[in-house]
């Protein structure tokens, strides 16, 4: 099928221009002022008269389908990636995660057949949970299947967690193969005292849950990673950066020369700590970590998104449903640790970041596709509006307002934590690989989406 886009304003990381797209066979075939649809013929004809035309949104760090204590977490590969779409997302990079004993390599088959449903294109991060003698092995085995980043937890020591030797061993065999390690940073041991002896101290409401999980516990790991990282010249991204110290810690290597990204989630931007004061089935839904903070760590966030310190916005994507929040009603350490997010990741960005005068249209493409392309593997085949690159564009609506309610989501979840937040700015036509995926509040019938195997950058 041909498709003929009209009349856009196309904009990329780069810059922004008005003109034509046509797209064939999955891909965006040409880009002019002006395309000639009597000589094309297209099958159709999409007016995107005082409308921007985008890249698809890349959100580099969701869970569906998340084993928990609490139950799977409630988007699967299917419902959770309709959610994306919904909002403009068209790629997804999830997760592989083994348990102790299991190889990176068996475990991520595993996760592939998880996500055989899912509609939009998808990747994974993999994570060594524990360094055994194959583990170097099945590294670049995972690499050489297009799995080049790892993912590696320094919370969580009782599960999925390791040390810092550990880390170091991930960091030295990712980096001969300029592989990027994702880190998930928290001082892992101080997090499990503090929560325990909260709970032995009769604090188990949700107001709880940062104070066990304050900010240095994030920023010292962060130090520790950065620290890490520059001894084993290993590239690092770090994941749901919520403090002002992190960014203070992430611009400093920066300055000082050493690659090293970060990452903001929308709820840290948007969202402030007083939440967890309310009563229990107001404060759970707000259960996630690393926590949300003070108003003066959202500015540094937005501050380091502004400067550069921060380069993408993801979601951490990784919903419930309120039962299962209330397994822990009698003790904060059992609520379902997460909260969704993809399918309004961009209106949100767009409304309190373009919108309020923060963020260009530009910088909104960057932080929510085109540096999540560079710095995972996927451009420019994804993240750019530019011949050649796939068709996953967005027809955005700068004017269309709405408000987000978890009557009329699509996330798989009984409530939303960003419930009642007025919005300006709408994916109103999704194209995914060349098709109508999602137009005017209706999904289309695509075909599962397609297992991104990604290069080294």
């Amino acid at each position: 099928m041909k498709i003929l886009i009209k009349n856009g304003t196309i904009v990329n990381a780069s810059g922004e221009m008005q003109g034509d797209i046509l797209i064939g066979d999955g891909l965006i075939q040409q880009i002019a002022k002006e395309i000639n649809a009597e000589r094309i013929k297209p099958d159709r004809v999409i007016d995107a008269s005082q409308r921007l035309v985008i890249p698809g949104g890349i959100d580099p760090h969701v869970h569906m389908h998340l084993p928990t204590g609490a139950g799977y977490s409630s988007d699967d590969f299917f419902s959770g990636s309709k959610a994306a779409l919904a909002g403009g997302t068209t790629t997804l990079i999830d997760f592989v995660t083994p348990k102790r004993g299991e190889s990176l390599t068996g475990a991520l088959k595993s996760r592939q057949k998880e996500a055989a449903s899912c509609r939009t294109d998808y990747s994974f991060h993999v994570s060594p949970v524990e360094w055994r003698d194959t583990t170097a092995e099945e590294m670049h085995a995972v690499i050489k299947e297009g799995m080049t980043s790892f993912k590696i937890y320094m919370a969580y020591k009782d599960a999925i967690g390791i040390d810092v030797p550990v880390m170091e061993r991930v960091m030295q065999n990712a980096a001969k193969r300029n592989a990027l390690v994702t880190v998930h940073a928290e001082t892992g041991e101080e997090v499990d005292r503090l929560r325990r002896q909260l709970a032995e101290s009769g604090q188990t409401s949700p107001a709880a849950h940062p104070k066990s999980r304050p900010p240095h516990t994030e920023s010292d790991a962060v130090k520790t990673a950065i620290e890490t990282a520059k001894k084993t010249g290993c590239k690092l991204y770090v994941v749901h950066v919520s403090a002002a110290s992190s960014v203070k810690h992430i611009r400093e290597a920066q300055q000082d020369g050493q690659e090293v990204f970060g990452e903001a989630c929308i709820h840290h931007l948007l969202l402030e700590d007083s939440v967890y004061e309310a009563p229990f089935s107001e404060a759970a839904p707000y259960v996630l970590s690393p926590p949300l903070r003070k108003e003066k760590d959202r500015e540094a966030l937005m501050g380091g998104l502004e400067d550069g310190t921060l380069q993408v916005v993801a979601t951490d994507h990784c919903p419930f449903f309120m039962s299962q929040k209330k397994q822990g009603l009698e003790d904060f350490r059992k609520i379902a640790n997460g909260a969704g997010g993809v399918e309004h990741r961009m209106a949100l960005l767009y409304t309190f970041g373009v919108q309020k005068g923060h963020l260009s249209g530009s910088d909104f493409v960057n932080l929510s596709a085109t540096n999540a392309a560079r710095i995972f593997g996927l451009y420019p085949r994804k993240g750019v509006v530019a011949e050649g690159s796939d068709a996953d564009l967005v027809i955005w609506d700068p004017r269309k307002t709405g408000v987000i309610s978890a009557r009329t989501h699509f996330q798989h979840s009984d409530f939303n934590i960003y419930e009642g937040m007025k919005t300006t700015g709408k994916a109103e036509i999704v194209i995914k690989g060349g098709r109508i995926a999602f137009r005017d509040g209706h999904f289309h019938d695509i075909p599962p989406g397609e297992l991104l195997r990604r290069s080294c950058p």
